[in-house]
């Protein structure tokens, strides 16, 4: 696919992944991959191998925070508050304004502002993982070591 074909936030994402010298491309799913499990069902693999980004607020700053976790696993929030200090929920105008990305297609690199990102340990259980790229439709393959590199975020026990 052409990235001429692809929606402009996901056209910033392969620009920034490129930049970064990362080898995958962009996949564009047939189906929307707006929660993990379509996109598993859409790319054929685990629940686990997506990994899902929850946006929150921390309170303290009204700061974005980013937690990027296995699509198996519900995000515990007072685990990521232990880190971070006291957050809240965000809403979709909120996630927009501070990553760049609508609710859904929200990657965990690339954003528009500045967004504190924690990755859960538990994505560590798969050689590859799937990201969104700024779309619905959009995600991208990486392993979970260069998830960390690429966003220089800690790795913690999240879920």
């Amino acid at each position: 696919m052409s990235s001429v074909e692809l929606p402009d936030s996901t056209r910033r994402v392969a620009a920034w992944l490129a930049e970064a010298g990362h080898p995958e491309s962009i996949v564009m799913l047939p189906v929307t991959g707006r929660t993990a499990a379509d996109a598993a069902a859409a790319l054929s693999v685990e629940l686990g191998q997506i990994a899902k980004s929850i946006v929150f607020r921390r309170l303290s700053d009204d700061a974005a925070v980013l937690v990027v976790a296995s699509g198996d696993r519900r995000v515990d929030e007072a685990k990521v508050s232990a880190i971070v200090g006291p957050i809240g929920r965000a809403d979709a105008e909120f996630v927009k304004t501070t990553t760049g990305f609508s609710i859904g297609g929200v990657c965990p690199v690339a954003h528009t502002g500045d967004v504190i990102v924690l990755i859960d340990t538990q994505l560590s259980r798969f050689d590859q993982i799937w990201a969104a790229a700024g779309h619905p439709h959009a995600v991208f393959p990486l392993s979970p070591a260069q998830l960390a590199e690429l966003t220089g975020a800690p790795v913690a026990e999240i879920s």
